[in-house]
């Protein structure tokens, strides 16, 4: 019987923690929006601990802070922590792409092919939304150019900061609406399967800083 009240405040929990990520990433909540317990307990119909439980994951992934004394919020744009993500993504996404370019197969260079063709012809936006389906694709082909490094806790690492990379992207892309992204995942699907390590490497540490480059502009 405890058992199964577990799995149920779990699943609630879960199906809590996607709708609030689904609105952090797409706008819903602006920066340094609180995000109150009991309004959102409220709103879905479920109880508090199940909604602590919820935020407290998302505070997990970068997209919520837990403020003393004053609860949970949205993170804001102007936090150092966007510069320190891009700089930890630069050093661990540069050297897993660089162990890949070494070590990567022909199957690992197939997976790219397939995840740049499927991301270069999926609608970004619908509205001024981004698709799931383009996020799904994004982060699928950032990942896939890595995978040949064959190194798991590497990737594990990349798992860990795409979120919070993808809101600091999102929130990024409002301010640099002549970004050419299909030329940028282009030029990097180009030089790794040339197996030009110095510049991949290059391309893809100014795509990853070009973001919080954005975020800090007037």
């Amino acid at each position: 019987m405890i058992s199964c009240v577990v799995d149920a405040k779990q699943m609630l929990s879960g199906r809590v923690y996607d709708v609030l990520r689904d609105a952090i990433l797409g706008g819903d909540f602006a920066p340094g929006d609180a995000l109150k317990p009991q309004e959102l307990a409220g709103e879905h119909g479920v109880s508090l601990a199940v909604v602590r439980e919820a935020l407290v994951r998302l505070v997990g992934d970068g997209l919520a802070d837990r403020r003393t004394n004053r609860g949970f919020a949205v993170p804001l744009q102007s936090d150092r922590r966007w510069q320190d993500l891009a700089e930890a993504r630069c050093v661990v996404e540069v050297a897993a792409l660089r162990l890949a370019i070494e070590r990567g197969d022909l199957e690992w260079e197939a997976r790219i092919r397939a995840s740049h063709h499927r991301l270069a012809g999926t609608p970004a936006f619908e509205g001024t939304r981004v698709t799931a389906e383009w996020s799904r694709a994004h982060r699928d082909f950032h990942r896939a150019l890595l995978e040949g490094s064959g190194n798991a806790v590497l990737l594990e690492t990349f798992d860990r900061m795409w979120l919070a990379g993808e809101l600091a992207r999102r929130w990024s892309s409002g301010r640099a609406p002549e970004r050419d992204y299909l030329g940028e995942h282009r030029e990097l699907e180009e030089a790794t399967l040339a197996r030009d390590a110095e510049t991949a490497a290059a391309l893809l540490t100014r795509h990853l800083t070009h973001t919080v480059d954005a975020l800090g502009a007037d």
